[in-house]
């Protein structure tokens, strides 16, 4: 197991959803974190959210510039002697279709969705060498396995992340190095808020169909990090799509895509 009380885990987009919700949950259990985000004052919400933990560190941290990324690690390595758990959170998506979708709308989103994780990844393991041993936490998502229609960079890079996610679990096989690829599905966080080129009703109407809390998933995600699980489903939705994905590939894809559209024409 993974315990993670008394490890130091370095948490990328930690201003605000899953990203603040891990940051609370491993206070709770005792971690050291080493916090990150580009949003500066949303960092610092959830750096006064800990109610004065000690053990806390926050970085202002551009995922998608690997010298801001290789700083980071640094810094995390001078200001608590090492780190044990890289947790790849942070994310962000563009509501367009992929002809209408932008080259740097593309970019955005890879830079920060795919790239992010790899250099996160790539900067810490030196960190977890050092410490004879660690674990990478790679938040992807349910759109790994199930595509939504206008949000194709999003699926792209989530359909990367699991890829990458799977193969570093072949190559640390047997290792002291660990690998959970996570994989959310609707989660109440500020992911469709954010969205590039998403209209306010449809950001309010996803919403409104997502069950998971924040909480929720930062308690599945963290318990399946201390049992070393090397994927998990959070939230029924996803378990649900998986589950279809599997079992009548071609269909569940083509009834993603209906409902998806169908969703999105009540609030055009």
């Amino acid at each position: 197991m993974t315990i993670l009380e008394g490890k130091v885990v370095a948490v990328t987009g930690a201003a605000s959803g899953i990203g603040r919700a891990l940051s609370q949950a491993l206070v709770a259990r005792g971690a050291h974190v080493a916090l990150s985000d580009v949003n500066e004052e949303g960092l610092a919400e959830t750096v006064a959210s800990l109610s004065g933990a000690t053990n806390v560190t926050s970085h202002r941290v551009d995922v998608s510039n690997r010298a801001a990324v290789e700083g980071y690690a640094a810094d995390v390595k001078a200001r608590h002697g090492g780190a044990d758990v890289i947790i790849n959170n942070a994310g962000l998506t563009c509501r367009a279709s992929i002809e209408e979708c932008s080259y740097e709308d593309l970019e955005l989103v890879l830079g920060v969705n795919l790239w992010g994780v790899i250099y996160g990844t790539k900067a810490f393991f030196p960190l977890m060498r050092e410490r004879g041993g660690g674990h990478i936490v790679n938040i992807s998502s349910i759109n790994a396995f199930v595509p939504f229609p206008l949000n194709g960079p999003y699926n792209m890079s989530k359909y990367a992340v699991h890829g990458l996610s799977e193969t570093l679990m072949q190559e640390l096989a047997g290792d002291t190095i660990r690998v959970t690829s996570v994989h959310p599905g609707g989660v109440k966080t500020n992911i469709a808020n954010n969205a590039r080129k998403m209209p306010k009703e449809q950001a309010e109407q996803f919403n409104r169909i997502a069950r998971t809390t924040p909480e929720e998933a930062a308690r599945v995600i963290l318990d399946a990090v201390e049992k070393n699980k090397e994927r998990v489903f959070v939230g029924m939705d996803a378990k649900f799509m998986a589950a279809a994905k599997r079992a009548v590939p071609a269909s569940t894809v083509s009834l993603s895509a209906w409902a998806t559209r169908r969703m999105w024409a009540r609030t055009s």
